[in-house]
């Protein structure tokens, strides 16, 4: 039997080798701060929250002279390496990714600002959503592969209260929130922006004269994410399986009178969707 002999120093390198992969993830993993800290920095400095939160302006002009903290953390963001962000926790991943939305929509503004609507950003053959300019995970990304690829993926996340979360820069939009999203209030948050944008009688409200509830085009544009059996309510297990459903729920905020809310907890209320507004969510300088 042939003998095979180590010695002191191949012994050490294999240990050390060995320790160095066994725990080089799990110490890049800690790395990056979940707590979004320089996100919610900018936004307690440039966003006003309006009427207790149900919208927000951006003082995009004020902002602009932010760029540059701006631009490190959305770099803090684009370094993250896939093999990272996959062995975080689910609200952790969801968190970074409803940031990473609403930083680079507010980067494309700064990057056209002024500008009256982001919709006016780009052409037919240079859609605003589709434009690669920036990288995630070590791939070209877009705004509408962060929301449409990623964020909504079927089996991914399944919650559609992130469509509250997620701001396009527009008014016709769910308020940008003045606080980055963290996996540790995550489930609270998302319950916040549901209620505020519910609550907000210019999206979303029942009209008593025509015994219609007129919400916004959200509810119309992504009907299929209320109608995928989402499970998710108040830390609740309770089957949505419907718009319907769901406003049931939230029926005392969208009527005024118990008869009102009534009727659209039965789901009775015919829906109907309102205009949406594009214009930019900029505050007045």
């Amino acid at each position: 039997m042939k003998r095979i002999f180590f010695t002191v120093p191949t012994l050490l390198f294999s240990f050390t080798l060995a320790f160095t992969l066994a725990f080089a993830v799990p110490a890049a993993a800690e790395s990056f701060d979940h707590s979004h800290a320089a996100f919610t920095a900018l936004l307690k400095k440039h966003v006003v929250l309006i009427d207790g939160g149900k919208s927000s302006q951006v003082k995009y002009a004020e902002l602009q002279k932010d760029r540059a903290p701006l631009k490190a953390y959305l770099d803090s963001l684009s370094k993250v390496p896939e093999a990272e962000f996959n062995i975080w926790s689910k609200p952790q991943r969801m968190a970074f990714l409803i940031n990473a939305y609403n930083g680079f929509t507010l980067e494309l503004i700064l990057q056209n600002y002024p500008v009256k609507s982001i919709k006016d950003i780009g052409s037919v053959f240079d859609d605003r959503w589709k434009r690669k300019f920036f990288k995630l995970f070590g791939q070209d990304f877009y705004l509408n592969k962060l929301e449409h690829d990623t964020l909504r993926k079927p089996g991914a996340y399944d919650e559609p209260r992130v469509h509250f979360a997620l701001n396009c820069a527009s008014i016709g939009c769910p308020a940008l929130r003045d606080e980055a999203f963290t996996a540790d209030k995550l489930d609270k948050q998302l319950e916040e922006q549901t209620v505020r944008f519910l609550s907000d009688r210019t999206r979303n409200r029942y009209d008593p004269k025509s015994g219609k509830l007129e919400v916004s085009m959200i509810f119309k544009w992504f009907n299929q994410d209320w109608e995928s059996g989402y499970k998710g309510f108040e830390g609740k297990t309770v089957a949505i399986k419907s718009r319907e459903d769901y406003f049931a729920r939230y029926a005392k905020l969208l009527a005024d009178t118990p008869a009102d809310q009534q009727k659209i907890a039965d789901g009775k209320a015919a829906i109907s969707n309102l205009d949406y507004d594009w214009s930019l969510n900029g505050a007045k300088p």
